[in-house]
């Protein structure tokens, strides 16, 4: 009977035992931040754009507005198109320069 009950004991400080790790669960981690997206967003209400690229999603455009809330804009809208064409003119010019 002895045996039986420190066969338990040991089954159970194994099975309860887990190491502590800072590992997110999978379903976190590949979860994708933007689940919908806005198509009209004033462009003036807009303080900061981070765009996202997570693998399993795609391309995440996130908006942070004036009053602090966050946002995700829809990458095809045609003014943020002409955004990025403007923001990655301007880097190539400011490369060239450089050179």
């Amino acid at each position: 009977m002895d045996v039986k009950v420190l066969a338990v004991m040991v089954i159970l400080t194994v099975a309860l035992w887990t190491p502590e790790t800072d590992a997110k669960p999978i379903s976190l981690v590949e979860r994708c931040w933007c689940r919908t997206t806005h198509n009209t967003v004033p462009q003036r209400s807009i303080r900061e754009i981070k765009f996202l690229h997570t693998p399993n999603c795609p391309f995440q455009v996130i908006a942070k507005l004036k009053n602090g809330r966050e946002v995700c804009i829809n990458p095809k809208t045609k003014w943020l198109q002409q955004h990025l064409k403007n923001a990655i003119s301007k880097i190539k010019k400011s490369r060239k320069r450089e050179d």
